[in-house]
């Protein structure tokens, strides 16, 4: 495992924590030349096709691949428009078009329909005809963990895995008799204990918490692709993460940490806001994504 620690100013922290306070009553217009339909409906999976303006952003899913992004909040609230900026900024990120799953959200559709609902998104996108070598995963906090749990979903069933995944802020593990993985950070994020707990039981209903996939640390990591684990060290998740990315790294993945210094739970949200007005850190997060995307093998990366 490489583990990173990306360094912030002084005030950093502060300008995040406030930009979290606003950026949804300030999502930017997406560019005129961004191209909303990229491909065809993914056999009425929902979800939105976003691809960037660009130059350097290859449209056709075919040849430049796909992100597949999860969104997260809390496995019950969706924001399509806040969404969308954000696939748009994957688009971005990741040189490739990237499709929003519109997963069912609990507690009307508990465990596990909103992980059937991204197997079912992945497989359709293979099924159109993109290799899963040229398929990243990314999704956020909620998100982050229907990525890792649909992953397992996916190795135990023999299909093709993607050429890496990006977990953000993700929960791995929702027992809750040894809160020591997110306790760390107590009283420094943005969210605490108890709210990862009312999550857990909103989303997983009677389904038991130390069972992968529900739990993805509890599951078989050593089919997992490459992963980009990305969590602020301000996080309480930060102890969760960490002891995720060391099982997964233990298991025989090719794992990098990135801990942000002194952020908060989704912190990337920043990234939502109009270029001239993220926080530095949010352009480092997509930098770094980028960077990272560059490095997969081969087979892997952005088709040249």
């Amino acid at each position: 495992m490489h583990a990173t620690d990306i360094p912030a100013a002084a005030d950093e922290s502060a300008v995040v924590r406030a930009a979290q306070a606003v950026v949804f009553s300030s999502l930017p217009e997406l560019d005129a030349e961004t191209d909303l339909n990229p491909a065809p409906d993914l056999r009425g999976i929902p979800g939105a096709w976003i691809s960037a303006s660009r130059d350097h952003v290859q449209r056709n899913p075919l040849t430049a691949g796909v992100t597949l992004y999860v969104h997260g909040g809390g496995f019950t609230y969706s924001n399509p428009a806040a969404e969308r900026v954000m696939a748009h900024r994957l688009s971005q990120a990741t040189r490739r078009p990237a499709f929003a799953v519109d997963y069912r959200l609990a507690p009307t559709h508990p465990y596990p329909a909103a992980i059937n609902d991204v197997v079912a998104a992945y497989r359709a996108i293979l099924a159109h005809g993109v290799p899963a070598s040229r398929i990243l995963l990314v999704g956020e906090s909620a998100g982050g963990t229907l990525l890792l749990s649909a992953l397992l979903v996916l190795a135990g069933a023999d299909d093709p895995l993607p050429a890496g995944a990006i977990p953000i802020s993700a929960v791995t593990d929702f027992v809750t008799e040894d809160p020591a993985p997110i306790t760390a950070n107590r009283g420094s994020d943005v969210i605490d204990p108890t709210t990862v707990a009312a999550v857990g039981a909103g989303y997983l209903g009677s389904a038991r918490r130390d069972e992968a996939p529900q739990s993805p640390i509890y599951g078989d990591l050593s089919r997992m692709p490459p992963l980009l684990v990305i969590v602020g060290g301000d996080e309480i998740l930060l102890g969760d993460s960490r002891r995720f990315a060391e099982a997964a790294s233990a298991a025989g993945a090719a794992v990098d940490l990135d801990i942000y210094e002194g952020m908060p739970h989704a912190f990337h949200a920043g990234a939502l806001l109009p270029e001239d007005r993220a926080p530095h850190t949010a352009t480092t997060f997509l930098s770094r994504l980028t960077d990272w995307v560059g490095r997969l093998p081969d087979q892997y990366g952005t088709p040249q």
